[in-house]
């Protein structure tokens, strides 16, 4: 049977556990409307079960309703962190079929927030100017974004440069591709408030001292001369991403280029070892004929989180052009956070409350993190993320025509300004 979303507006549809909470169920159009007398049954079963529903003397699990105007709310006790389907039934027949999620307190309070933190523009070898690469993020439904171009830190400020002044929806933040010289592991630095890459030339002695002295302080742990400099080098990237208040990624650890792994597969064991990063990307902007390389970073991943490492995740498209049909849209990463802003959104993904998602064209969504975060995503990019998506696209749209020029493109932004934060407050919203 059909999902029955499109032609109502239900909330909230996301739900403290263990407590009664009112869902509304409110018709959209004339014909989604239910009849004031016509007497429906709500059903409701908790995906992971549990005897308790089924006692009906602590919980209601069948419920006898009648519609006020059309529409009508059902009171239910959520049970536990799971999804809930809840079924309508005119006599015998199922009707509509709505779906609700349950969250235990620390998750509850948090919101999901879509980013990707590893694309390109023309400024190195994408194809689009930033303003392009910024507004076209927000058309496909993400809420934050930085430009990292290879070696150029300005491209970021560019992309918020080309939208300051207006009040819009869309995080830009900064950021970069590093490539220190005779190194060529690629790491990002993103939202740090200073370029690495520039650091490279105005503070080159410094750069070669201080990598030379972190060089003899591992030289007993690794003995090859090559990964030792590539994994010093790395670590002094890091630091100086953390200093500028950035988030430090690893990219692409299983990048395969002509010759073979662009990290070698003993540096990348190194790194995570002494796991000098603040996140992996454990998806990565592969196209179909590469995504032999996501899976290895996957397993990778999974292996090392079996032998008790506590590694921080996202996923990025490294896009090198929005229109090119490839890349652009495909992954991003879930961060669950209190807020938007730059700390806020750092502090998540080190503290492991981020997941990173596959999205390929023509394949099932897959999903990468933590069971309890998993699961719950899947739930999002299921029966939220596409209503989240569409308020995003005309924003996005506008951002566009904005860049051309169309000074009328302001107002309308000015206009739809607010509209995703609206859309969460009443999927949240609590009523009892």
């Amino acid at each position: 049977m059909a999902k029955s979303d499109n032609g109502f507006k239900v909330y909230p549809k996301i739900v403290p556990a263990d407590k009664e909470t009112v869902i509304h169920i409110v018709p959209l159009y004339d014909h989604s409307r239910f009849y004031d007398d016509v007497e429906y049954r709500a059903v409701c079963y908790p995906v992971d079960y549990s005897t308790k529903v089924y006692d009906k003397s602590q919980r209601p699990f069948v419920q006898h309703i009648k519609s006020k105007d059309g529409s009508f709310c059902i009171r239910q006790y959520f049970e536990g962190e799971q999804e809930h389907i809840i079924y309508i039934y005119a006599g015998e027949e199922i009707i509509h079929t709505f779906n609700v999620y349950s969250l235990y307190e620390d998750l509850y309070k948090l919101r999901p927030y879509k980013g990707d933190i590893h694309m390109h523009s023309y400024r190195s070898d994408g194809r689009e100017c930033p303003a392009y690469v910024a507004a076209s993020c927000r058309k496909v439904g993400l809420d934050f974004m930085a430009v990292t171009d290879h070696e150029k830190y300005y491209p970021s400020i560019e992309a918020q440069e080309a939208f300051e002044g207006l009040d819009i929806d869309l995080k830009i933040f900064r950021g970069e591709e590093i490539h220190p010289p005779n190194n060529w592991v690629h790491m990002v630095n993103f939202g740090g408030k200073f370029s690495i890459n520039e650091m490279f030339t105005t503070h080159k002695e410094q750069y070669q001292k201080e990598v030379a002295e972190i060089e003899k302080d591992i030289e007993s742990y690794v003995s090859q001369a090559f990964e030792r400099h590539f994994l010093a080098s790395c670590m002094w990237c890091f630091d100086r991403i953390r200093e500028a208040g950035g988030l430090g990624v690893f990219c692409h650890p299983y990048w395969r280029n002509r010759t073979g792994y662009d990290t070698s597969t003993l540096l990348t064991k190194y790194m995570l070892d002494k796991q000098p990063f603040d996140t992996l990307e454990v998806i990565s902007g592969f196209t179909y004929e590469e995504l032999e390389s996501n899976s290895l970073q996957v397993e990778f991943y999974h292996e090392q989180q079996a032998k008790g490492k506590r590694i921080p995740i996202v996923g990025v498209t490294d896009a090198h052009g929005c229109d090119t049909g490839e890349l652009f849209g495909w992954y991003y990463t879930i961060v669950f956070s209190s807020d938007d802003t730059l700390e806020g959104l750092i502090s998540s993904i080190k503290g492991l409350r981020s997941v990173a998602v596959e999205a390929v064209p023509g394949e099932h969504e897959h999903v990468y993190g933590s069971f309890r975060l998993v699961k719950y995503a899947h739930f999002l990019i299921r029966e939220v993320f596409p209503l989240h998506d569409e308020l995003c696209y005309d924003e996005g749209n506008m951002m566009l025509r904005y860049i051309t020029g169309d000074q009328g493109a302001k107002d309308l932004l000015s206009w739809v300004k607010g509209q995703t934060d609206t859309f969460y407050n009443y999927i949240f919203y609590e009523d009892i």
